[in-house]
């Protein structure tokens, strides 16, 4: 696959540690995009860096064949990588999809006069339930009317479910970057236009709604679970949280609440989800890939949306008659949850301060979208029963 261009948004640890190595080792040229000045000036000034792989063993890997482009800058350059990619992917951060959508709206229509017969795939790589989609959504704002049916014909924009720890870190090099051994990427069949190009290290699957939310309602719900749980309990670490066995013990339950609703939902194997759990816990006990609590819990009131991590299998858990007790209770340590170091949990505990008990289920419909008056009535409750 020699020769292909890959333009990825996001220089972050994500973006070089997981996306950026899948493209190098399918022989991409990657072309890194980002307004942090001090990546994107390393990427360009050396055209490569290093991925270590925290397992039991280390192991490190040099990524060759990249640079770096300012999008604040140096917009012009972007328009021309669009131009000329093969692919290009986000690990950019949901709320900053939005932000990008123009430059890549020009960029498509750039190369709707330049390079108008190459198909073309655009591939969100966010923690969030069709990333892409929005993204598509977004981009079809900025994009002329005349563009409209170039893009629908030749840019496709299949949904994606990434997996893969990279823990909080510091390196003296700005672009060494530190990331588990484990990584899924899988990609949905589905408005794919780049059907001649396959990717080793990626699964394509006719239906990706059921892994998105096996990865969002186990790795995510999981992760967030001990973090919250932790830093209540007092724990630094992810390693160390889930060595405490009540932790350990809320972990476990509320995995299996979320795995009888992926069940009974998408018809998973009971077993193989049994060890798709196990696999997730071996991941947050992982010694090599440290992690803490503080990075993990950040932006609670995010976390606590309609559609996320707790709030949307409770919902949908009580749809079909089973239990979420855990879910419930947890939910409530997210409502609760006080770290003056990360802004939004600030925010929550200002939102929070010297409401009675029917202020706090206002809260909780405010911030969670319920409208179900027994599910807002049962967080609140746990939440009282935490001491408010």
């Amino acid at each position: 696959m020699s020769g292909r261009n890959a333009v990825h948004f996001g220089a972050g640890n994500i973006g070089r540690g997981f996306i950026g190595e899948v493209l190098f080792r399918n022989g991409f040229h990657i072309d890194f995009v980002d307004i942090n000045e001090t990546i994107i000036n390393a990427l360009h000034e050396r055209g490569s860096y290093e991925i270590e792989l925290a397992g039991k063993t280390k192991d490190y890997l040099t990524v060759t064949g990249v640079d770096g482009i300012n999008s604040k800058t140096d917009g012009g350059k972007v328009i021309d990588a669009i131009v000329k990619a093969d692919i290009v992917t986000t690990a950019i951060g949901p709320g900053v999809l939005p932000h990008i959508a123009k430059l890549i709206a020009q960029g498509l229509e750039a190369r709707k006069e330049k390079n108008p017969d190459a198909p073309l795939d655009i591939i969100a790589c966010e923690n969030m339930i069709g990333g892409s989609s929005f993204l598509k959504a977004e981009t079809q704002k900025h994009l002329a009317a005349e563009s409209r049916d170039y893009v629908r014909n030749c840019i496709g924009f299949p949904d994606a479910a990434v997996d893969r720890i990279v823990p909080i870190q510091h390196h003296e090099d700005p672009l060494a970057v530190t990331v588990e051994p484990f990584k899924e990427w899988i990609v949905s069949e589905k408005d794919r236009k780049l059907v001649n190009v396959t990717l080793d290290g990626v699964v394509y699957v006719e239906n990706l709604e059921p892994y998105i939310e096996r990865k969002l309602f186990s790795v995510n719900t999981g992760h967030a679970t001990v973090a919250y749980a932790g830093m209540r309990r007092g724990h630094k670490t992810i390693e160390e949280a889930v060595a405490d066995t009540e932790i350990l013990r809320r972990l476990r339950q509320i995995l299996g609440e979320t795995g009888s609703l992926l069940i009974a939902k998408w018809a998973f194997d009971k077993a193989a989800h049994e060890a798709y759990i196990e696999k997730i816990i071996s991941r947050f006990e992982n010694p090599n890939n440290p992690d803490t609590c503080s990075r993990v819990a950040r932006d609670p009131i995010r976390k606590l949306g309609f559609n996320e991590r707790f709030i949307r299998p409770v919902r949908e858990l009580k749809e079909r008659g089973l239990p979420y007790p855990t879910l419930i209770g947890t939910s409530a340590i997210v409502l609760a949850h006080t770290d003056a170091h990360d802004p939004e949990s600030v925010r929550l505990e200002s939102m929070r301060s010297g409401r009675d008990i029917n202020g706090i289920k206002a809260l909780i419909a405010e911030i969670t979208g319920l409208s179900d008056n027994s599910l807002i009535t049962e967080i609140a409750d746990a939440y009282e029963l935490l001491g408010g």
